[in-house]
């Protein structure tokens, strides 16, 4: 099975066990969920998938997880983060003998490199497999910009390379990429408040989080955006627009699970450093996702 590289794909949130031991049976289900709903792959384990609280092990269990659960329906993609490139190097090439059928490439964590450092890393884990690649572009979270001079270059360099994740808020870098390198590269949107105006400029795709708990309105914004479906489009957005916008702030994870919690499919259990919201906080964001599903819009 190939990655057509198109439409909805969760990055999936990991769910946990009340000893935060991962949930292997919910995480399954999970996968089957989305996909049941028109998602085309699943991305695990990514920031969202609090990968950087994940040991080496514990990720390629996840993989097989997702691998299994989703069987020929769609193709999971295994987020490729790491200290080290050594590392991710491994990890890369055991996602792909465990059955992944793509790669998210990530900057390494905490090291903010130079470009000749950036591009040595990412070589090496595109060089490693044989698999379709995205490379992450998420300068707010790591501090890495990939420009779209350094994403040209690696395209041109990388036949593997075949999309990319662009979530530096700026919707212009959508346009600006396609500017250099036409639709050689798949461009999604990687930030959840911004998809609408993402598809306008150009974007095939959507690297999702609240869709890990409303996978239908998540697809339905999609295509009717995609069709050009503009009363559609923006009657959906405008309601889910609360919610989106809980993908773009520091406790994203915690808020993401909790209308996951809300709406039944998840629980709110995170790994520290981490922690579940609280008090005044918990309060807010739990009356901001009552109001959204007691208005939620008929599809």
């Amino acid at each position: 099975m190939s990655i057509q590289w198109r439409g909805v794909i969760p990055a999936i949130t990991t769910p946990f066990n009340e000893d935060l031991s991962i949930d292997h049976g919910f995480l399954a289900y999970h996968c089957r969920w989305m996909i049941d709903h028109g998602c085309t792959g699943i991305v695990t384990p990514g920031s969202l998938g609090e990968a950087a609280t994940l040991t080496f092990d514990e990720k390629v269990s996840v993989l097989k997880t997702c691998v299994e659960a989703t069987g020929d329906r769609a193709p999971v993609i295994a987020g490729i983060s790491s200290l080290s490139t050594a590392e991710a190097v491994k990890l890369a090439q055991t996602a792909e003998s465990v059955g992944c059928k793509g790669l998210m490439v990530l900057p390494p964590y905490v090291y903010r490199g130079d470009w000749a450092e950036m591009r040595y890393h990412v070589d090496a884990i595109l060089g490693a497999t044989r698999l379709s690649c995205m490379l992450y572009n998420n300068p707010v979270s790591y501090g890495t910009d990939f420009l779209p001079e350094h994403i040209r270059e690696l395209s041109r360099e990388h036949a593997n390379l075949h999309a990319i994740k662009e979530s530096s808020t700026d919707v212009r870098r959508v346009t600006a990429i396609r500017a250099l390198i036409g639709d050689w590269l798949s461009l999604f949107v990687g930030v959840d408040d911004a998809i609408v105006e993402g598809i306008g400029a150009g974007a095939v795709g959507w690297i999702a989080g609240l869709v890990n708990a409303l996978p239908k309105e998540s697809v339905a914004l999609f295509n009717y955006a995609k069709a050009g479906e503009t009363e559609k489009t923006f009657k959906l957005y405008r309601w889910f627009l609360p919610l989106l916008r809980m993908d773009t702030v520091p406790k994203f994870v915690q808020l993401i699970k909790l209308v996951q919690t809300e709406l039944g499919m998840g629980n709110p259990r995170v790994r520290p450093p981490r922690l579940q919201l609280t008090g005044q906080e918990f309060e807010q964001a739990r009356a901001t996702i009552r109001t959204a599903l007691e208005n939620r819009p008929s599809l």
